[in-house]
């Protein structure tokens, strides 16, 4: 039994639970964000916010990355997602190529994908060797600290999924000509290293929760709850850092 183990994959909201949390949400997210940016108020620009997500594939990420930043003006926010590196980015430290995507005091950064992908694709895909997976999780931890010593308040989720609802995900994107673009065959592929993930995915948990930099698990099965949790939490998290200044 681990983490993901504790997790209640049923909780869901009906359309309307979700449409008023949401709003309350963003509205309230939209008066942190421009506090935070020193458009607002009379104490300058405030701390650098990052928000990381990690997760299943189809798990709803992207739809809750929408709803988290739909309410921001364009220029307040920037999104990155992150792929597999490049030859280039290879020649470097793993951390290297995020270095670019944080955002400065004033700023607000979301990371869809992240350097966690040393310790769970490369890991379990064998992109990284045994020893540079595992002396990765103190680099990170070590990263995350300058981080957040420096200010920044780092958000990570990780969006959940069980295995069969995952399934249906996917079944539903392969039957839908404007979604099919999304399921590769590395996605299917990837559905048959579940344990290993899963093994992985419990390790990252256990060794990079940490109290500069905590992990928050979003029950991903009902994607009205997934959305809802997220932006609340980010709110609550910025709401936090901001009262402690």
């Amino acid at each position: 039994m681990g983490r993901l183990d504790d997790l209640d994959l049923s909780l869901k909201l009906s359309r309307q639970e979700e449409a008023e949390r949401l709003a309350a949400a963003q509205e309230r997210l939209l008066a942190l964000r421009l506090r935070l940016g020193g458009l607002t108020g009379d104490q300058g620009i405030g701390p650098p916010v990052c928000v990381l997500f990690e997760g299943w594939d189809a798990s709803g990420k992207g739809g809750a990355i929408k709803r988290l930043v739909a309410p921001l003006d364009p220029r307040h926010v920037r999104v990155v997602q992150f792929a597999a590196p490049t030859y280039d980015e290879k020649r470097h430290h793993f951390l290297w190529r995020f270095w670019p995507a944080l955002p400065g005091w004033g700023g607000m950064a979301v990371l869809d994908r992240s350097w966690y992908g040393r310790v769970l694709v490369e890991r379990v895909e064998k992109l990284a060797a045994k020893d540079q997976w595992k002396r990765a999780y103190d680099e990170i931890n070590d990263f995350e600290r300058t981080l957040a010593s420096e200010g920044m308040v780092l958000i990570k989720f990780w969006v959940h999924l069980s295995d069969a609802e995952q399934l249906a995900r996917f079944e539903a994107r392969r039957d839908d000509p404007l979604k099919s673009w999304k399921l590769t065959e590395e996605d299917w592929r990837n559905r048959k290293q579940r344990k290993r993930y899963e093994a992985a995915i419990e390790e990252m948990l256990e060794r990079t929760d940490t109290p500069v930099a905590p992990w928050h698990l979003v029950e991903g099965d009902s994607k009205r709850w997934a959305r809802v949790k997220v932006i609340e939490t980010v709110c609550e998290r910025i709401e936090r850092a901001v009262g402690a200044q």
